[in-house]
């Protein structure tokens, strides 16, 4: 992501998404009763109301909107922003009426806020710093391949192939299967690196995944480089995927990647409320008293309760992370895109880390 512009004191950040991953934490700045201003495109229509109308003419031109609702649409890869035209030049007749801007790499937006939080602008600092190419992840074992792209939103499964071993006694057929499921797997995964830049982590289920390093070793040299780890999982294809990310075996790998570390702390409020500890809670209700006690260490919200929420609840969401800011306390946005943000999600949304248990 690169900053244009950053005018705290009139409430105006201007961003250049450069990456996918950029699409993410846009999606999760941007809210409704956002001011959004970006380059588009209109059809107008000249002549008098009254006149038979013309033949509309589609203008580009810059609008601003009054943000009712963001779409991140993942197949195109663009971030859609729909609201109320409250920016536009007078002869065009636009303002008041609805319009959606399409947000794509490369293309400047303008937010305006009356208040930027912390956690927001800690979002965009991460984001402006992110150097590193995205991490491919290849799942392989006895049972075929998965190969996913890591990004800030979670694992993008590109290309996923299963095989059927026959018996053990039939040891030519299995070692024929296995080589051309590692041919396979080694041009796919020559396509997503070349596409992405990214590093290589090589997870699987027993020896499998020892046999295919030897196999780019051999016969991939310049892949071989590109990989920068091998870990062990108990599951096999895009459950292997999610259960490294979630057991943190990744965590070298990943040191920059905001996704670990969300999934290392709903992780732990799990393992404390399954422990019956006192210093992890849930729900907005006791997450707010525990606020006003000053107990807490850090404040996980799901980006989905942010993005959906009323004026009301927005007032008091906000509300409680001034509160938990101004008292020391860190917050982190968990996406729902992956498996933390799910099961974080499944306890209402908002959890909390405590500093010392309340009763």
């Amino acid at each position: 992501m690169k900053v244009l512009e950053k005018d705290l004191k009139h409430g105006r950040i201007t961003l250049v998404p450069e990456l996918l991953d950029d699409f993410w934490t846009l999606y999760n700045i941007i809210q409704r009763g956002d001011l959004a201003y970006a380059k588009t495109t209109r059809e107008v229509r000249l002549g008098d109301r009254y006149e038979k109308p013309e033949k509309g003419k589609r203008i580009s031109l810059t609008l601003g909107l009054r943000v009712e609702r963001v779409v991140w649409d993942r197949s195109l890869n663009r971030l859609r922003v729909h609201g109320i035209v409250c920016d536009a030049p007078e002869d065009i007749g636009a303002l008041g009426s609805h319009h959606t801007l399409n947000i794509t790499l490369n293309t400047p937006i303008t937010i305006v806020k009356e208040r930027w939080l912390e956690y927001q602008l800690e979002q965009i600092n991460r984001a402006s710093s992110r150097g590193v190419a995205p991490l491919v992840i290849i799942a392989i074992d006895d049972e075929g391949y998965c190969i996913a792209v890591l990004r800030g939103f979670g694992p993008d499964i590109i290309v996923e192939e299963n095989i059927s071993l026959p018996g053990k006694h039939m040891e030519q057929e299995r070692t024929r299967i296995i080589n051309v499921m590692f041919k396979s797997a080694s041009k796919s995964l020559k396509d997503v690196v070349e596409s992405t830049g990214g590093s290589i982590v090589i997870i699987g289920v027993g020896f499998i995944k020892n046999n295919f390093l030897s196999f780019l070793r051999e016969n991939m040299p310049e892949l071989l480089e590109k990989v920068i780890d091998v870990k062990s999982v108990n599951s096999a294809g895009k459950a292997g995927i999610y259960e490294a990310l979630r057991s943190g075996i990744l965590a070298r790998a990943l040191k920059h990647a905001r996704m670990i570390e969300e999934a290392i702390a709903v992780e732990e409020i799990l393992r404390r409320l399954g422990m019956g500890r006192s210093d992890a809670i849930y729900g907005l209700s006791e997450v707010k008293r525990a606020a006003s006690l000053g107990a807490i260490e850090e404040l996980l919200v799901a980006d989905e309760l942010l993005r959906d929420a009323g004026e009301e609840e927005m007032k008091i969401l906000e509300d409680l992370m001034l509160e938990v800011e101004g008292k020391g306390g860190r917050i982190k946005i968990i996406s729902v895109e992956h498996e933390a943000g799910a099961k974080l999600k499944s306890l209402g949304g908002v959890a909390a880390l405590l500093r010392f248990p309340i009763s």
